[in-house]
């Protein structure tokens, strides 16, 4: 049995460009469908937050519309439910990478508030990245990768393979010309190779051991594709 830390935001909120506070969270499915899939494997997940606040769900994640239905919807929220872990996050600057076979953060708009730019998540990602070990990073997620930048803005994710919430999905989602800056922008910028996907549909690029997934019909996928790795 291997220990997956997942990081995950303490955020109940995304700042837009006019000041205005957009109520989210980390999105329902990014946690629930991952959870499944490495807790049906056998394995245990721990949780951590900055700070060690329990995180907050993005509310919209748990309609129907959001899920493919009730039936998906019943299933996500009964998740929720039973994760105890959700209930007793650790303090992400208490974490030890040593203590985890992997590491796996979740989605959600919470990430773009607080991870992007939070110094012991850097750490973390650092660490793991250089280690070898399963990183898994879903959605909007890869927006804690900009906080490993240096004073050059050089990371060690520049050159990587990877993927995110699009900005087409963004414009889709209603909230593109809201936002003070877009994901695949900044990753861009970052210097990682981004690669775009249909909207929506499941979307999983490994490099190496960093495994991002771009939307959330991408999470149950990218956790599938972290298992070999952890056996």
């Amino acid at each position: 049995m291997a220990r997956i830390l997942f990081v995950m935001t303490g955020a109940d909120h995304w700042t837009l460009a006019d000041g205005t506070r957009h109520p989210t969270g980390y999105w329902a499915e990014e946690f629930a469908a991952p959870y499944r899939v490495f807790t049906g494997a056998g394995h245990q997940v721990v949780v951590a937050t900055p700070g060690g606040v329990v995180p907050t769900v993005d509310r919209s994640s748990l309609a129907p519309e959001a899920n493919g239905g009730q039936e998906r919807a019943d299933q996500v929220a009964a998740t929720l439910e039973s994760a105890e872990e959700l209930r007793r996050p650790l303090r992400l600057e208490d974490v030890r990478p040593d203590d985890y076979a992997a590491v796996f953060y979740p989605g959600g708009h919470g990430p773009m508030e607080d991870l992007a730019g939070d110094a012991d998540s850097a750490r973390l990602l650092t660490e793991i990245l250089r280690s070898g070990k399963p990183l898994g990073v879903v959605c909007h997620a890869p927006a804690a990768l900009l906080a490993t930048q240096d004073g050059s803005g050089t990371s060690p994710f520049s050159g990587y393979r990877l993927t995110g919430f699009t900005n087409a999905e963004e414009k889709q989602a209603g909230l593109a010309d809201k936002a003070t800056w877009l994901l695949q922008d900044r990753l861009l910028a970052l210097g990682a190779e981004f690669s775009e996907g249909a909207p929506w549909e499941p979307n999983v690029v490994v490099d190496r051991n960093l495994h991002t997934g771009q939307n959330p019909a991408s999470s149950e996928p990218l956790a599938e594709r972290m298992l070999p790795s952890l056996n």
